[in-house]
């Protein structure tokens, strides 16, 4: 039995999620994504708060985080993952348009794990969400206490 490994995504427009879960599921990946639309709910979700209080123990094997998020934003979410000891571990992969150069220079400051900026066309996007869902739920070997799904079917 194979079990597969769980993908928190922190996005907050509907557009872009499902864009995303579009680009998964053209990707192969079976991989669960679970969507969440802010930086609060992103929160709630890792802490187990919350509309999360009764979800599965353990984290997901990697975080795609939006940056610009209303209520707590990207770097906001990323701050407090990193200085959680209970979290720091839990890869974050900072998923943006932006290119500015103090985005990027403040997520690797806070200690996210890859930036990557959100290539405009959908084919190139598919490829970036194949190459980042292979890599992180797939190849990557999740912190210990990762949320697992089993594949049994």
């Amino acid at each position: 039995m194979m079990e597969l490994k769980r993908v928190l995504l922190v996005e907050d427009s509907p557009n872009d999620a499902e864009l995303t879960l579009e680009a998964f599921a053209e990707t192969g990946l079976a991989n669960e994504v679970v969507w969440v639309r802010d930086g609060r709910e992103a929160l709630d979700y890792l802490f187990q708060e919350g509309a999360f209080a009764s979800r599965p123990h353990g984290q997901p094997a990697v975080v795609l985080l939006d940056l610009k998020m209303p209520k707590v934003d990207g770097l906001q979410v990323l701050e407090q993952v990193k200085n959680n000891p209970n979290l720091k571990s839990v890869p974050v992969v900072m998923l943006t348009s932006s290119r500015e150069e103090a985005d990027l220079a403040r997520s690797y400051g806070l200690g996210v794990n890859a930036y990557v900026v959100k290539p405009v066309g959908f084919p190139e996007f598919v490829k970036a969400l194949k190459e980042l869902g292979l890599f992180w739920a797939v190849v990557n070997e999740p912190p210990p206490g990762s949320l697992r799904r089993s594949n049994a079917s």
